[in-house]
């Protein structure tokens, strides 16, 4: 995980609407940048859906990105089909995964290979680490968010 109050890694990514994003774009305004494994598998999909439906009441406060290394073409399906309302970026490389210390040792089946960790930061206007999210599950995580958002914007 990236240290909590450093500097956020700057980044270059298109959404599923070939759009490009880069952190720059978000200085001033709170960012939650999440990454996930994989469009469509049961995790994920929840996770993105919880973000969804918390978004409606959160886009004054908070800019929200998913980022996995689907391509644009998968995460525009991905996002159609559970009508998504904030921009998922595509890492096809993995060199923002990479960065952002989301790219780690995974086990399934009991077997062990590298693969993209579900993790998420929160970053302040100025564009520092203020919180950051290990091991999260995804039915809770978008409540935990909204909590830590609320704590930190009440300082």
């Amino acid at each position: 995980m990236l240290e909590i109050n450093s500097l956020a890694p700057d980044f270059k990514l298109v959404d599923q609407n070939q759009k490009i994003h880069q952190l720059s774009d978000y200085l001033g305004k709170w960012l939650l940048i999440y990454f996930y494994p994989k469009d469509n598998t049961p995790g994920c999909t929840k996770e993105a859906c919880g973000f969804r439906d918390v978004y409606k009441d959160l886009r004054e406060k908070l800019q929200i990105l998913g980022v996995s290394a689907d391509s644009p073409n998968s995460h525009q399906k991905f996002a159609q089909k559970y009508q998504l309302n904030f921009p998922i970026l595509s890492d096809v490389d993995k060199k923002v995964i990479h960065q952002y210390q989301a790219l780690g040792l995974k086990k399934m089946f009991g077997r062990e290979y590298q693969g993209i960790l579900r993790i998420s930061y929160l970053i302040d206007p100025k564009g520092k680490i203020v919180k950051s999210y290990d091991k999260v599950k995804p039915n809770l995580h978008p409540q935990q968010v909204i909590q830590d958002l609320k704590s930190l914007q009440s300082k």
